[in-house]
């Protein structure tokens, strides 16, 4: 916006008016604006962790192109291959795959604790492979919901899980649920000493055109006394300890890859997935000869904490889908 303090409004030929002082600047730019949305609970809370990863981690993101062309036509086989009690998505089954990745590369599946004041900082390395996974909802925003001990699952196991989550979240009042992460993650901070940040947080959320609004009472007691069992709770919502994203399940006609993106502390990496897509590549046929086809790719962005890891750190995790992809047929004892 060009904005002329002193001198009066002035045109050209073929040019827009300038507006002479601040105040008709600010009105000319509030008739132009088409919407105001404030942030709710679930803007707030992604806003917030999202700011805090990008000042306090140094990112590192690799672009992993994999040929998956047997691996998706082993995919569109499964059901005749393998008996499963539940439907198996190939969102399910890349989540499958990914956690083999991180059983061949434990140390990515870790949280970090820092003091960069001091320079000292520890890695904790993590036998559960807790998954949070953002989660389009019906209302079309985002949410993003933890799936403990994937470790341990199979892939019917994660179908049944994932299917479970789906109806709890039918159960759910998102901005009840979001509230509670919000209130033990500011208890948390009080018991680390922080009392600023939580007053500043409780004052905006009770005040204000942004301030939110929880179910009545009566609503909430009635809220609340649904089994836990059938709706979310803040323990859906806490970080787990890596993060995937599945971009290519939400628009499987895009053509593009996601060149970098956040990690939520305190893990240490995080994936991207993009969607399946047709590209020429190179293939090596039985008689050792080479030709140029057409093959199935799956653009993948790999984020790094470099405080705690380098590139070499992914390669044992990369070279365990490979082996996946080049040899499909192990889907099938999944």
């Amino acid at each position: 916006m060009y904005v002329v303090k002193a001198a009066p409004a002035t045109t050209f030929p073929g040019t827009f008016e300038l507006p002479a002082t601040k105040k008709e600047a600010a009105a000319e730019y509030k008739k132009r604006v088409t919407r105001t949305t404030r942030f709710g609970m679930q803007r707030k809370i992604v806003s917030y962790m999202t700011t805090e990863s990008w000042q306090n981690i140094p990112h590192v993101t690799y672009m992993y192109e994999p040929d998956v062309t047997g691996f998706f036509d082993a995919f569109k086989q499964i059901g005749t291959k393998s008996t499963h009690q539940y439907k198996v998505t190939f969102n399910t089954l890349m989540l499958r795959a990914v956690i083999e990745g991180l059983k061949a590369a434990p140390h990515l599946n870790g949280h970090i604790s820092y003091d960069h004041k001091n320079a000292k900082g520890k890695i904790q390395t993590l036998a559960n492979i807790d998954v949070s996974m953002p989660w389009l909802l019906p209302n079309g925003e985002m949410m993003t919901i933890n799936l403990h001990n994937c470790e341990n699952r199979n892939l019917d196991g994660l179908a049944e899980y994932i299917a479970d989550l789906s109806r709890r979240i039918e159960n759910t009042d998102l901005n009840e649920v979001m509230y509670d992460v919000s209130f033990d993650n500011m208890i948390g901070l009080l018991k680390q000493g922080k009392i600023a940040e939580p007053l500043r947080k409780i004052f905006a959320a009770k005040t204000g055109k942004g301030k939110i609004k929880r179910l009545p009472g009566d609503a909430r007691k009635e809220y609340e006394s649904i089994d836990t069992r059938d709706r979310l709770t803040r323990h859906d919502l806490q970080p787990g300890t890596i993060t995937v994203s599945n971009i290519g399940s939400i628009y499987r006609e895009q053509r593009g890859a996601i060149g970098i993106l956040e990690i939520i502390p305190p893990q240490i990496f995080a994936i991207a997935i993009g969607a399946v897509q047709e590209k020429p590549g190179v293939v090596t046929k039985a008689d050792g000869t080479k030709e140029v086809t057409v093959c199935k790719v799956l653009p993948m962005c790999l984020a790094l904490d470099h405080r705690a890891l380098d590139f070499g750190d992914a390669v044992p995790f990369m070279q365990r889908l490979d082996e996946i992809f080049a040899k499909p047929e192990e889907i099938y004892s999944w």
